[in-house]
């Protein structure tokens, strides 16, 4: 190999590091979310904030949330059948077990989870332990460019 295409394929290669370290944001905001199905006097309040990093087909989340009415007792991330709507999980996050805490996790995404992505059909959903029927979710944060 000359020296030229040593430098090439060295720039080459920085620039890809670059790019994997730097990665794509996502800004996320957890809000309480109307139900069709809502029973009335359900605790349902909180909020939150955080991002999501994509690095290569690594997805990273950070958030802290406040204000649940019950402690959280899990968080998941999904992929809406199309924006704006329930979908299934694509993995669980961690998340504090109290009214106000933290949530986190990477979770390795396939293609087409990287396309939805990108479509905005990716959320995160925290559930409580008195949240909405039947699964007990909370709080919704759709990750948003």
């Amino acid at each position: 190999m000359t020296l030229r295409q040593v430098l090439i394929v060295a720039i080459a290669v920085s620039s890809v590091s670059v790019a994997a370290q730097s990665g794509d944001k996502y800004s996320i905001r957890l809000e309480r979310v109307p139900v069709a199905n809502a029973r009335e006097g359900e605790p349902i309040r909180g909020r939150g904030t955080g991002t999501a990093t994509l690095a290569g087909n690594r997805l990273t989340v950070n958030l802290s949330f406040e204000g649940l009415a019950t402690p959280a007792t899990v968080a998941r991330l999904h992929r809406g059948v199309a924006k704006a709507a329930r979908g299934p999980v694509l993995g669980d996050l961690t998340i504090t077990k109290g009214t106000s805490g933290i949530v986190g996790g990477t979770i390795e995404l396939k293609p087409e989870d990287l396309a939805d992505l990108k479509l905005g059909k990716l959320y995160v959903q925290v559930h409580s332990e008195k949240g909405m029927a039947p699964d007990g979710h909370n709080l919704w944060g759709w990750l948003l460019r």
